[in-house]
């Protein structure tokens, strides 16, 4: 079956992002508009129906973020991806709440920025298996929580606030680090103590040996790690598309806005 041709705009004043873009999506069959400005970005979506808008941050005229206000009053049926090579917990929290899909971090892979159109385009999600659901339903993230989203991404590892009050989820996404190779097992460098932001809490392998660090987005304290991650990585794994996120540690941040 034909993949459905979508409509994507991108806007960045880098014409490398641009033209990254426009090569890799355009390769899958969809059809990329590029523009510098957000104020060209707003005027085109005014006039036009895109499916998707890809935003950087820092443009040259207004802000990133300020366009994706606009644009979720504008056209609230284009989805929104924010994309900055400056990533900070505050900005990934607050383009979340304004209405962006996902906050990644330039540069990205060409297989990882196809596999976040895939994402938003379908529209049923990856749904699980029911039986998978019913025993790992605890130790996984679906991947559209508007009660519980996602606000940070970074690298593979992700953040958001649990049910919990007070408490944090952290963890990674399967499908970004099974580009790396066949994975194996997550193994957790702490589990409990002190996290400290931008060093490893936990580190993925893959079957050549290769290991991955996943690098916490906060200071914190581990109050819960997932004993099931191993499990849940297997099941998953025999389908990748599927594509939950697994979260790995709960914990209480020291210091949060």
């Amino acid at each position: 079956m034909a993949k459905e041709k979508r409509r994507i705009l991108v806007l960045d004043d880098d014409p490398v992002v641009t033209l990254s873009c426009k090569r890799i999506l355009g390769a899958e069959g969809h059809s990329i508009s590029t523009v510098e400005k957000g104020n060209e970005a707003l005027n085109k979506l005014a006039k036009e129906d895109f499916d998707l808008l890809i935003s950087d941050v820092r443009l040259p005229d207004i802000s990133g973020m300020t366009v994706l206000k606009e644009a979720r009053i504008i056209k609230p049926q284009t989805d929104v991806v924010i994309i900055t090579g400056y990533p900070t917990l505050e900005d990934a929290k607050e383009s979340i709440k304004i209405g962006a899909f996902e906050y990644i971090e330039k540069p990205f892979t060409p297989d990882f920025l196809i596999n976040v159109a895939a994402k938003i385009f379908d529209q049923r999600g990856w749904i699980l298996r029911q039986a998978f659901i019913d025993e790992f339903r605890e130790h996984v993230v679906p991947l559209r929580d508007k009660e519980n989203p996602v606000i940070f991404y970074k690298e593979g590892t992700w953040a958001r606030l649990s049910k919990k009050n007070g408490i944090w989820e952290v963890g990674c996404d399967l499908r970004y680090w099974f580009l790396t190779g066949n994975l194996m097992n997550v193994d957790f460098i702490r589990e409990k103590g002190m996290l400290k932001a931008g060093e490893p809490f936990a580190r993925i392998y893959t079957s050549t040996g290769q290991s991955n660090d996943l690098l916490s987005p906060m200071d914190g304290e581990i109050r819960e790690i997932n004993k099931k991650a191993n499990d849940v990585m297997c099941a998953l794994l025999k389908d990748p598309t599927e594509g939950w996120l697994l979260w790995l540690a709960r914990v209480v941040p020291l210091s949060l806005d």
